[in-house]
């Protein structure tokens, strides 16, 4: 699968793409608000591998953001579905080179459309830690509508931390 925006490719994972992904995740700024700690080589080509693995249940998808002409990762975004098929939990990274371009908004809108014009999902969310406000401002500006601030709600990293959540009902898209 490969979805085209105006800017960006997003493409399914190659294995040679550990070497990008550790580039990125070793970076503990990187990391910081994710739920695991920063990669090593075998850590980058271990998550690789189960995102290959796990293209064909698409329970979960992830795809390798990248830009026209040049294969190269430079981020990620994806969703996984939960018990109920058709609503799904949203994501996205990018690496600090690229950051601050709108590549995340944009990358993470294809994979919208995607899930709500291909896969028939009825709802999508995301959420984020309060302290990244980079994350936040993603899916607002995906139009995504603010569902509530939940007070530490999960642990991470040793610590009890917020969430603020996201969501779009499929209605919502198509408006």
């Amino acid at each position: 699968m490969t979805l085209a925006t105006e800017r960006l490719v997003l493409r399914e994972f190659a294995l040679d793409d550990w070497r990008a992904m550790l580039a990125i995740h070793s970076q503990p700024e990187v990391v910081r608000w994710l739920m695991f700690d920063v990669m090593d080589e075998a850590g980058a080509r271990a998550y690789v591998q189960r995102i290959i693995d796990g293209v064909r249940d698409q329970v979960v998808v992830e795809l390798a953001v990248t830009l026209p002409g040049d294969d190269t990762l430079i981020g990620r975004t994806g969703f996984r579905r939960g018990e109920d098929p058709r609503i799904a939990e949203l994501w996205f990274t990018i690496g600090p080179a690229h950051q601050g371009k709108g590549y995340a908004v944009e990358a993470a809108r294809a994979l919208l459309g995607y899930a709500f014009e291909t896969l028939g999902l009825h709802r999508v969310w995301g959420d984020c830690d309060p302290r990244n406000p980079a994350s936040a401002g993603v899916m607002k500006k995906l139009g995504m509508r603010s569902e509530g601030h939940l007070v530490q709600n999960v642990f991470i990293k040793g610590e009890w931390c917020d969430s603020l959540v996201f969501a779009m009902l499929a209605e919502e898209w198509f408006r």
